[in-house]
């Protein structure tokens, strides 16, 4: 069977993209001298077809303005790439501030360069693009949306000497290196080797390039099915999909150390665009559009982020207002910070309301925008719960509130005969046109049945709008699997104990309240703060991460009983380390002993602590917590988490998938260092699918019992090899062994 060359893999990329709906053509085409389209190769822009756009998107615009705005594109005035790009991305969207002449005045214009519906767009596909900047280099396809180089395409042949889907990324870097004048108006990068495909932004590192599983948004193809490269390129490379992407479904953040361009994958681009088509449906009829559950870490904030983003700009809805709603102030602050980097997105900077008049203020008017607010402030002072706004066209996100949401109906004291209700009646009385949507990273299956009932629809599959797993984060690498350890069982304590203690704990309690009566559980105390104990624990946390976490570039959080432990865990740990390796994270009360106020910090010293721990160079390694950073903590060099408190369910699982996300090669689980006994039967503590639990969490000592089974499998491959030889004569005897693709596939499997 003759070789597949890069030739032959090109011809067809180019012809699916053309069956996408683009045009083809070669790059000899566009050398500066043939037909005045670029002036010299150093020039990434076709710019007669980019004159031809701008002029006939914007029909009144006179010539000198068309080429004021042509200029001001390619006037590059940022050094830095990801800023250029960042201020093309803009004109882009919104269009090239001019001002010209007409009829004696001077008129103030936005030339648009894009056409949203994209009917008079001209989108162009050319392979062998030859450019010139430090070296000459010629990309394999670039995708021009109105002579703007909008995609760029490095292939790789799969029967190629060392050509992998690696090797297409690293030729990509190249390219930024030597010619980053192409990549000014980038929106993506794609990186494939004929089988699979995968698509990135231009400060996306290679474990942050992502597939694309759908061309349609509801039947999914494998990975590494042959079908990967034609789903990614008419999937996502299609041109109206790829408008989508530049106008809603991108946005620029700063991490605290860098600015990161991200992109939506497909299952956020599916899910808002089935959100939005819902939510209008929903506004016209009964309210409810649905639920999204969309796992720990795969990005369920930023999804929600763009589904604002598309629902601002729809004009059916008239200019609606977004109420972000939450029962916690953790999660109401980490949601608006993830808003407030994306607020180009809606084009005005969300709100956080401080009361009931602050949330009236906010929601009943016509100006539309995007409103936080926790459920808490629905909580009537006086009397009845008044009504804040029958507008039709208020949409609220609620998330991770499904308990706060249920209880329509009174309850009745049966000493005073008083009625009381919960806060979803009084939300649903001050709201009562509202259309909601509610947002999970766990399963309703964990939290609620009525779930589907409150915010659902009867069509949703499953009882979703839109459903995102476990599996599918893992298998997409969206996320990372869960694995745990069980240490030495002396510095477990009475499980008996922890269950009696832990039947009180109610999860609408605040920290103060978790400590009120972590304090009346005295054995449960006594147990926990024992100081052999607490000293034994923190030796064992120390040991453990500098032989197995620190060497490998990571970081860690321990999670305490309650604050008084976690003091108590400080100190130990100072002793042993230094007080620079570790930072408490707590909220202070009245209460509190003075001693412990070193330890308390305002909201942007806090901020900068936890900028400190992201930092791989900072001293800083550990965070001790009780309560916060277990939910919407973003930290990707979180590797391992040292669990010392007795949690359950929905709260389980929040906390532990803070150390699921994705960060470079050498991060390949999430780690968990159970010291109270909570994971000796997940199923119990997870009580929900027990299958695709276990596929998540996965218990280390499984793993090592398993490991002698499976490396003899390995092994097998190499009968009668000398393992004692070693060097190049070794690795040749080996290789000997596995002579074909189908063995050395099948090696690799195992």
């Amino acid at each position: 069977m003759p070789r597949l060359t890069e030739s032959d893999l090109e011809q067809h990329v180019l012809n699916l993209l053309e069956e996408a709906g683009h045009n083809g053509a070669h790059g000899e085409e566009f050398e500066p001298e043939s037909d005045g389209e670029r002036e010299s190769y150093h020039g990434t822009f076709l710019v007669r077809r980019l004159k031809a756009a701008v002029q006939r998107l914007n029909p009144k615009a006179p010539p000198d303005a068309v080429d004021s705005a042509v200029n001001a594109l390619r006037d590059g005035v940022l050094h830095e790439l990801i800023q250029e790009n960042r201020r093309l991305h803009r004109l882009m969207v919104d269009g090239v501030p001019v001002s010209y002449e007409c009829d004696g005045e001077t008129i103030h214009d936005r030339l648009r360069l894009v056409d949203w519906s994209n009917a008079e767009n001209d989108w162009l596909a050319v392979n062998q693009f030859t450019v010139v900047g430090s070296s000459n280099r010629r990309p394999d396809i670039v995708i021009f949306l109105n002579g703007l180089p909008l995609v760029v395409i490095e292939l790789k042949a799969p029967e190629s000497a060392n050509a992998d889907i690696r090797s297409a990324y690293n030729q990509l870097q190249t390219y930024k290196r030597d010619i980053p004048a192409l990549f000014h108006s980038n929106l993506l990068c794609v990186a494939s080797d004929g089988f699979s495909a995968r698509f990135g932004t231009i400060s996306a590192d290679f474990d942050r390039f992502m597939t694309w599983r759908t061309v349609d948004g509801e039947n999914l193809v494998s990975p590494k099915s042959e079908l990967a490269v034609e789903t990614l390129l008419k999937g996502l490379l299609r041109p109206d999909v790829l408008c989508e992407m530049l106008r809603a479904f991108t946005v620029f953040e700063n991490d605290g150390l860098n600015v990161i361009k991200k992109a939506a994958g497909y299952h956020q681009f599916h899910a808002a665009q089935k959100g939005l088509r819902k939510i209008k449906e929903a506004v016209k009829t009964n309210g409810k559009a649905g639920v999204v559950w969309h796992t720990q870490g795969s990005g369920k904030s930023l999804l929600m982020a763009f589904l604002a983003g598309v629902i601002v700009k729809d004009p059916e809805l008239g200019n609606p207002t977004i109420l972000v709603l939450t029962d916690r102030n953790d999660l109401d602050n980490q949601l608006f910070e993830t808003f407030s980097r994306c607020m180009e997105l809606f084009g005005q900077k969300p709100e956080q309301v401080e009361s009931v008049a602050d949330l009236r203020k906010h929601l009943d008017c016509q100006v539309g925008g995007v409103v936080f607010s926790t459920i808490q402030k629905f909580r009537p002072e006086d009397g009845d719960f008044p009504l804040i706004t029958d507008r039709r066209n208020l949409i609220v996100f609620v998330d991770e509130a499904h308990r706060s949401q249920y209880g329509f109906g009174a309850k009745i004291d049966t000493d005073t005969g008083k009625k009381s209700y919960g806060f979803a009646y009084y939300v649903r009385k001050g709201l009562p046109n509202a259309t909601f949507v509610g947002f999970t990273g766990t399963p309703i299956e964990l939290v609620d049945k009525n779930t589907t009932e409150v915010f659902g629809a009867d069509e949703d599959v499953q009882g979703y709008m839109s459903r995102y797993s476990f599996q599918d984060s893992i298998r997409d690498k969206a996320t990372l699997p869960l694995h745990f350890e069980a240490p030495n069982i002396k510095l477990k304590i009475d499980k008996a104990a922890i269950d009696e203690a832990y039947k009180q704990i109610t999860d609408d309690m605040s920290e103060q309240d978790r400590d009120d009566l972590a304090k009346r559980a005295a054995k449960m105390a006594m147990l926990v703060k024992n100081p052999e104990r607490v000293r034994a624990v923190v030796e064992h946390i120390v040991q453990h991460y500098q032989t197995k976490v620190e060497p490998n570039g990571f970081k860690a959080q321990v999670v305490c009983f309650d604050r008084e432990c976690c003091v108590l865990y400080k100190a130990v740990m100072d002793e042993l380390i230094g007080p620079e390796a570790s930072a408490i994270v707590m909220s202070g009360a009245q209460k509190d002993p003075p001693v412990w106020n070193v330890h308390l910090r305002d909201k942007d010293a806090e901020e900068n602590l936890l900028d400190r721990f992201r930092d791989p160079a900072d001293p800083l390694k550990f965070v001790i917590v009780t309560s916060k950073l277990l939910t919407g903590f973003e930290a990707p060099i979180l590797q391992a988490m040292y669990l010392d408190k007795p949690m359950k369910d929905q709260n389980l699982l929040q906390a532990i998938c803070r150390v699921n996300r994705t960060y470079g090669q050498m991060k390949t689980h999430g780690l968990i260092i159970d010291y109270i006994g909570i994971f000796d039967d997940v199923a119990r503590a997870l009580d929900f699918d027990e299958k695709a639990v276990q596929q998540v969490v996965s218990n280390i000592d499984d793993l090592r019992k398993a490991l002698p089974a499976q490396m003899q499998k390995c092994l097998a491959f190499f009968p009668n090899v000398d393992r004692s030889v070693g060097g190049f004569e070794g690795l040749m005897a080996a290789q000997q062994c596995l002579p074909n693709n189908a063995t050395r596939d099948k090696f690799a499997a195992e």
